[in-house]
């Protein structure tokens, strides 16, 4: 029996975080082997091209790329990975993808996009949350006139980032992370890009968590350090000088000549680097200060690693981070600052702002009574393992899509009847 095609278009072959989600939904649908799976690949923005071809484990997708003819018939399946308005039927089953949002509104398009497809997956409960809540009034752009409205009309399914297992783990062995230029044995890490925005106001929050690290430990006898692995956006030295630059000027402007140290780690690491990064037994617990996430992905890869977090208590991340395991901070939601609202973050959209006081009380705290939060870490460790991982995410991916996709009519060999027909004499 043959299988439905299934085509999906997405940027898989891409150093970015749409790429990584791409390529763990393609693995997932090709490990189900129901599906007749073809590829068309996509770049995303200015991320860099390739990544395949130069991580050998992700080679194999490649062998999955769509014919150039490949839209000469009807795919069965179409899905694609992106942002909601670039979305467009074009199987007879069609399925929209995409990480959500970060904020609490989306565009009008979005929404529009949305509904060209016949379900859609979004990365948390938050984004589905923003999506189903939306409503738009749709006018007539002579008159003015109140015609419709805009809301959202097809299913949402939240297909969480199920992480590696055999990738994310407490490593027993002694490879690590070499940290050696660290001198100090308790280190905060952070891991994200440093955006655009004032203090306060870039997405990630990564110059509020530089300033609240620097205050909460100036003066003191004992100090831990804060790692950061980021960049601005693509790893180079021009980035690296860029968030140099940014850790000074936050430095200077805190009336103090006694800091803790602030460490930077740049360039593109494999996944096995990242996993021995988080065990370095320096790497003391992971922080997060983010104003918004669709997901929050290394949170969940950190997770596993028996050590304790400290994140904000809004979107998408608080779905695998429990409560009762992690820190979660408080805080309240405030209008996106126009300087950092683009085409996809609206300014007329919220985002959280977090409690500045609890933080520094929870960087002190952790650093203090670290053994209490241990233990809370590896519960969390036990849920985030049990809940979210990739064959959970494998699992949940095949439930939907069998109590979803319907039966297409299948092409069927014509099979003729022997006849014993008379023969006729030749005259």
């Amino acid at each position: 029996m043959s299988k439905p095609r299934f085509v999906i278009s997405c940027p898989f072959d891409t150093y970015s975080g749409y790429g990584a989600r791409s390529r763990d939904i393609i693995k997932a649908i090709i490990e189900l082997d129901k599906y007749k799976v073809e590829l068309l690949p996509q770049r995303w923005g200015s991320t860099a091209w390739g990544f395949c071809k130069d991580h050998p484990e992700w080679e194999f997708l490649l062998n999955y790329m769509a014919l150039k003819e490949w839209n000469q018939t009807q795919p069965d399946i179409w899905m694609q990975i992106t942002i909601p308005s670039e979305f467009q039927p074009v199987g007879k089953y069609n399925i929209g993808c995409t990480a959500g949002i970060e904020s609490t509104a989306a565009r009008a398009e979005w929404i529009e996009g949305l509904n060209r497809m016949n379900q859609n997956w979004v990365s948390s409960k938050h984004s589905k949350k923003v999506f189903e809540d939306m409503l738009y009034e749709k006018k007539n752009e002579k008159t003015g006139q109140l015609v419709g409205q805009i809301k959202l009309q097809k299913p949402l399914h939240v297909v969480f980032e199920g992480a590696d297992l055999d990738v994310y783990k407490v490593l027993k062995d002694n490879k690590k992370f070499d940290l050696n230029n660290v001198k100090e044995n308790f280190c905060y890490l952070f891991v994200g890009h440093w955006m655009n925005g004032d203090i306060g106001h870039d997405r990630k929050n990564v110059g509020l968590l530089v300033k609240s690290f620097f205050e909460t430990f100036k003066n003191k006898k004992q100090k831990p350090a804060l790692i950061l692995k980021s960049s601005i956006g693509v790893d180079s030295y021009m980035s690296r000088d860029e968030i140099l630059q940014r850790i000074l000027r936050i430095k200077k402007s805190v009336n103090s000549n006694d800091l803790p140290n602030v460490y930077l780690i740049t360039g593109e690491l494999s996944n096995q680097e990242v996993n021995e990064l988080y065990n370095n037994p320096k790497v003391k617990a992971m922080v997060s200060l983010t104003k918004g996430e669709g997901f929050g992905r290394p949170l969940l890869e950190f997770s596993l690693l028996n050590k304790p977090i400290i994140a904000t208590g809004w979107s998408g991340h608080v779905d695998f981070l429990n409560k009762n395991f992690t820190t979660l901070l408080p805080g309240e939601l405030e209008n996106v600052h126009p300087k950092v609202a683009n085409q996809w973050l609206i300014k007329e959209s919220k985002w959280f702002k977090v409690s500045t006081p609890h933080v520094g009380q929870s960087f002190t705290d952790v650093f203090k009574n670290y053994k209490k939060y241990k233990l809370k870490a590896k519960q969390q460790s036990k849920y985030s393992s049990s809940n979210y991982s990739f064959n959970k995410m494998k699992e949940l991916i095949d439930n939907i899509l069998i109590n979803n996709i319907p039966e297409f009519p299948k092409q069927l060999d014509l099979n003729m009847p022997n006849l014993n027909l008379p023969t006729l004499e030749k005259i």
